[in-house]
């Protein structure tokens, strides 16, 4: 029976419906419409193989139940969900029990068909369940997110004298959601002699990292006594899930030395790990092992970020237009990486080309329209997204969305209709809306309101030091002298201490930091030498330091001399030394842009004819030809 496929497909003869004929006739007819059944089976002709069926039922045949395998595989394909339903009727019909193995495969069946309360009541009805029974319903649980029910069925299983294997165990870890869960199941993984498996580590190293504890999911993989690439892959995402670029990236150069090809889902955590730490040039190199890959959706969304985030829209743009194949993750995140880069026109262009594609935009793509409203000082437009967002496109405003708003009134000067949308707002506003507020009221110097913010800011917040620097900058520009006195007298009663600028660039594949005050780097000198002269060549075309930015510094900052050593400065004069005539200088840093070298930045890139991009927590800047992206609003 099993070796169907010798049979040539011979027209299958018409069947009477009469139970009318002789029993000798039967029975002559039985083999034949069972090969025929069994024929249609492997060949996946599912109407035939039903219009059998049929027929074998009204004779009380039945075939072997590997045939019957072969039908439900076709149904799953088809996603014939009804046929699929006729066939687990007719196994079971006349008081038929079948085999476990074949009612395992049901269950599956209902499973990949999404009907779960079908799998469970046939699963609740099986006489005898053995471990592919178990583990099919533990992963369905785990797959519709029923976490404590996955957990549940592990623990029956038990009970019921059938122990897991590696698939169950590399189910129903994905199901623990702390850790005492996951170091009880880690333990009776080790405990089955379990924990070797390339799965089960993989699925360990996984779940630890999505608890956040690495130094377990390190462990596990320091265990291998083996390499595996799943391994490898895994490991190099928990890291880059977790904001360790560094160390992911130590991770895949050491997967290289041993000898392991880079997937797709190793390349896409690469990626995250180099936007993380806008490594531009390394993540260039990626893209080098991508290409190799040929075309992947998923990776080429992750070239995007990355490129958008690095601040390379040239290199983006590339990639985007090459893209064959384009989902709404595409498109959403070149609008949004046009829009945080300033590129604000271009964005709203592009969103009119989606629309014209038939993509629907979604949340993120709503988002970077009013982000580049807001960056464009288009409010009339922005306005009307943010208003009409649930209408035209289904989207409900969250947070962001209304931080994009508020930051948008904010740069049109309408402080008081900022303040009363977050009153208004249908989801309560956080720390990150009132800092939205905050630094619009630092630009246009209303001091009251910036102080209800920041009070706002303070209280879900209370450890926040730029909140607290913000603020006394700005009562220290207004000669508001006793406030400031109480701001740094909370500060220190709370132990707050501002935390110090550092700014990374990178240089021949290097990475260099500099941190204010720290003379640790190997060329500072000559740094401080070359910045001076600088200095002193804008000086002599008008530039005048605005001392405003550390009159008020907490840490003593002495005025000018104080402004030259702010980290950014030194990488720009750094980058500016170290890299070819004409290359742009790329900066990234951990604090906000003060105004003074943002004014610094837009004239050494007109000087020196070189385009400067620096990605601060706030925004995106490039300058250029002596203006900035941002139109001098951050």
């Amino acid at each position: 029976m099993r070796a169907v496929s010798k049979f040539k497909h011979k027209p299958w003869p018409s069947l009477p419906l009469s139970r009318h004929g002789s029993h000798m006739a039967t029975v002559a007819e039985s083999p034949t419409l069972i090969e025929h059944f069994t024929q249609y089976c492997y060949q996946r002709d599912l109407p035939r193989a039903m219009t059998a069926m049929e027929a074998m039922q009204r004779r009380g045949l039945w075939a072997d139940s590997v045939v019957y395998s072969e039908l439900i595989k076709c149904c799953l394909a088809r996603r014939a969900v009804q046929q699929g339903r006729l066939v687990h009727k007719h196994v079971f019909s006349n008081g038929r029990h079948p085999q476990t193995f074949l009612i395992n495969i049901l269950i599956n069946m209902y499973v990949k068909f999404s009907l779960l309360e079908e799998a469970q009541q046939l699963f609740d009805e099986m006489p005898q369940r053995n471990v592919i029974s178990w583990t099919t319903m533990i992963s369905a649980y785990c797959r519709a997110k029923m976490n404590s029910k996955a957990l549940e069925a592990l623990v029956l299983m038990v009970r019921e004298g059938v122990w897991p294997n590696s698939f169950t165990y590399s189910s129903v870890l994905r199901a623990c959601e702390g850790l005492w869960d996951l170091k009880q199941l880690h333990c009776s993984i080790v405990k089955a002699g379990l924990e070797s498996d390339v799965f089960v580590r993989s699925a360990l190293i996984d779940v630890y990292s999505k608890l956040g504890d690495l130094w377990n999911a390190m462990g596990v993989f320091d265990e291998m006594v083996t390499g595996d690439s799943v391994v490898w892959s895994s490991i190099v995402g928990a890291f880059a899930q977790n904001s360790d670029g560094h160390e992911a990236l130590d991770l895949f150069k050491r997967m290289k030395r041993a000898g392991f090809g880079a997937e797709e889902a190793t390349l896409t955590s690469v990626l995250r790990a180099c936007t993380v730490l806008a490594l531009l040039e390394l993540g260039r190199q990626v893209h080098v092992h991508a290409m190799k890959n040929g075309p992947d959706l998923i990776l080429n969304n992750a070239l995007l970020d990355m490129y958008c985030k690095c601040g390379s829209l040239e290199d983006a743009n590339a990639v985007f237009t090459r893209m064959v194949e384009k989902d709404v993750i595409s498109w959403s995140t070149m609008i949004a990486g046009l829009a945080q880069n300033g590129f604000s026109q271009e964005a709203l262009k592009l969103f009119e080309e989606m629309k014209v594609s038939g993509t629907k935009p979604n949340y993120i793509t709503v988002l970077g329209v009013l982000f580049a409203c807001s960056h464009a000082g288009l409010l009339d437009e922005g306005w009307y997204y943010f208003q009409n967002m649930r209408q035209l496109f289904g989207v409900d405003p969250g947070r962001e969305h209304y931080g994009c708003v508020i930051d948008l009134l904010g740069r049109a000067g309408k402080l008081d209709e900022a303040a009363r949308l977050i009153q208004e707002m249908e989801c309560d506003p956080d720390a990150v809306t009132w800092r939205t507020l905050l630094g619009a009221c630092r630009v246009h110097r209303n001091v009251d309101l910036a102080t209800q913010a920041a009070k706002q800011i303070l209280k879900m917040d209370p450890d926040d030091a730029g909140t607290y620097i913000l603020l006394s900058n700005l009562y220290a520009i207004s000669q508001r002298w006793d406030d400031v006195a109480e701001v740094r007298k909370s500060m220190r009663a709370r132990g707050i201490t501002k935390e110090p600028g550092c700014s990374w660039i990178e240089v021949n594949k290097q990475i260099h930091a500099f941190i204010m005050g720290d003379d640790s780097h190997p060329q500072i000198d000559e740094i401080n030498k070359q910045l001076s002269m600088l200095i002193d060549r804008l000086m002599g075309i008008g530039y005048v330091p605005d001392t405003n930015f550390v009159l008020q510094d907490l840490e003593g900052e002495q005025r000018e001399a104080s402004l030259q050593s702010h980290s950014e400065r030194l990488a720009i004069v750094f980058g500016i030394m170290n890299l070819p005539k004409g290359t742009t200088v790329r900066v990234r840093k951990n604090l906000r842009i003060c105004g003074d070298c943002h004014e610094f930045a837009k004239r050494v890139a007109n000087l020196e004819q070189r385009t400067i991009v620096i990605r601060d927590p706030i925004r995106y800047h490039h300058f250029q030809d002596g203006e900035c992206s941002c139109g001098d609003y951050w």
